[in-house]
């Protein structure tokens, strides 16, 4: 008994010694009304803006309003357990999510959470989905081109790698087509991609996560995906969350892509959100900080400079316009905010041509300082030859007398609209398209008719991949010189297609 009593005391001891006399304060709310993805909770003094909330059934809300009396709470959950009378509290941390090499090849929430039926993802830490953007002296200039492996956008619309290019028309012209290509030519580089789906039906992110699996480009891809089916708040944080996740790989000095499709969708999630908590309604009923909602998150696409750490983030906004309307409130607004646009045209499309991509409004800021050396000589004639034509067309359909000089000129053109269609997840590398499009403007395809350039140009990779391989090595690594020139008229000319 007495060795019992021993043991008792050493314990209560050594508790004794361990207490601390520690008061803590924890502030509590309690929810007023509820519904719509919105919670008006009462009691939450000291509750920041963007701080995260947690509801006594485990989901989180994030602050939004912060009023005299009450804190309106955009609730991240399509659970439906939250009632009035129920207890809120803080947590004291800005929302974040998970980040990491494990989140690569899978399909996430917008809060992070797997829904790909594979199983917990293992992160390497969390990271706040709002971050202040890169300043002007860590930044450079953007000088490495991203190949998309599509000949339209890489000869005349060329992206660089921390570049902003706005991918705009009407639905279903293509802008997830050209976003999803651009993916699968990623592959073999070292660019890693994340594609966040906001608004759309689940069914389209299914397909769209098999066809990249399909091209063997889900290992260095993430998908975000806050579908149609979610609440506002779910599609409002969803791109500032999929940034988050491409900015832990870019302070590890790798090059991330991220698509945000698309930003009309998330412009009308983020119209409800406020509207339902009450903010005055602006122009469109949108409230007034919508272009802030854009600026932010594109401005966190950067280039860093190599003494602050390298790596690079590129966006691909989507906005989808409404009958070509590219003067509409938010196509404007992104435009503004992005270094050029890619603009698809509904006419175009139904007539064949695509990617249906309208050269006259299409632009890059960037420009040649995005572009290979053998491209940036080539394509420089291409889109004037590519603008004559599209003028000559329009004039040439009212007169039936047209001269030699004209007629070659359509001929020409013809030629080039040809060799810039493409099909769907067939990207061409970028030696082969600096061949064709050097071939085109050279005359080499003119005994060949338009319907048979398609033929051709397959017949052409093929042969140069076969016999010319060291010659498109050279030029893929920048090197178009005399040499270069000259073996390439002799290949372009000892092939028969």
């Amino acid at each position: 008994m007495s060795s019992k009593a021993g043991e008792i005391s050493s314990i209560i001891k050594e508790q004794i010694k361990q207490y601390e006399s520690k008061i803590e304060m924890k502030e509590n709310g309690t929810v007023i009304t509820v519904g719509d993805g919105i919670a008006t909770v009462y009691g939450l003094r000291s509750c920041m803006a963007n701080e995260l909330l947690r509801f006594e059934d485990g989901s989180f809300g994030v602050a939004q309003n912060l009023e005299e009396e009450t804190v309106s709470v955009a609730i991240l959950s399509d659970k439906d357990t939250i009632q009035e009378g129920s207890t809120v509290y803080r947590t004291g941390e800005a929302l974040s999510v998970p980040v990491g090499e494990n989140l690569l090849g899978r399909v996430v929430n917008a809060l992070g959470e797997p829904i790909d039926g594979k199983g917990p993802v293992e992160a390497a830490g969390t990271r706040p989905v709002e971050a202040i953007a890169q300043g002007i002296i860590q930044r450079k200039s953007v000088s490495v081109p991203l190949q998309t492996g599509i000949k339209a956008i890489d000869s005349m619309i060329p992206i660089g790698r921390g570049q902003r290019e706005l991918i705009i028309g009407d639905r279903q012209t293509g802008k997830t087509t050209i976003a999803v290509d651009t993916i699968i030519n990623q592959k073999g580089t070292d660019v890693l991609c994340i594609y966040v789906a906001i608004g759309q039906k689940r069914t389209s992110v299914v397909q769209i996560a098999q066809e990249l699996e399909k091209a063997g480009a889900m290992p260095y891809t993430i998908i975000v995906s806050a579908s149609a089916a979610e609440s506002a708040p779910l599609q409002y944080i969803a791109p500032y969350s999929g940034c988050a996740m491409a900015e832990y790989f870019r302070e590890q000095g790798k090059d991330v892509l991220i698509i945000y499709d698309d930003l009309s969708k998330h412009a009308v999630a983020y119209r409800a959100l406020s509207l339902l908590i009450r903010r005055p309604p602006g122009r469109e009923a949108y409230p007034g900080d919508v272009f802030y909602l854009h600026s932010r998150l594109l401005e966190r696409a950067v280039c860093i400079a190599p003494e602050y750490g390298g790596g690079s983030i590129t966006a691909l906004p989507v906005i989808e316009t409404q009958a070509g309307d590219v003067s509409a409130y938010i196509p404007t607004n992104v435009i503004s905010i992005t270094d050029g646009q890619i603009f698809l045209e509904t006419e175009l499309f139904h007539s064949g041509i695509r990617p249906a991509i309208n050269p006259g409004i299409s632009v890059s800021r960037v420009g040649g300082s995005a572009q290979i050396k053998g491209m940036k000589k080539v394509a420089g004639e291409l889109k004037l030859l590519y603008a004559q034509y599209r003028e000559l067309q329009a004039f040439a359909q009212f007169g039936s007398d047209l001269d030699a000089d004209t007629k070659a000129r359509l001929a020409l053109g013809e030629r080039i609209v040809e060799v810039l269609k493409q099909k769907r997840s067939a990207p061409v590398r970028v030696g082969c398209q600096v061949a064709i499009v050097y071939a085109v403007i050279n005359g080499y395809l003119n005994e060949v008719e338009p319907k048979n350039v398609a033929a051709y140009e397959a017949k052409l990779y093929e042969y140069l991949e076969s016999r010319y391989s060291g010659l498109l090595e050279r030029i893929e690594q920048g090197k178009w010189e005399d040499e270069e020139i000259e073996e390439m008229k002799q290949a372009l000319a000892g092939f028969r297609g």
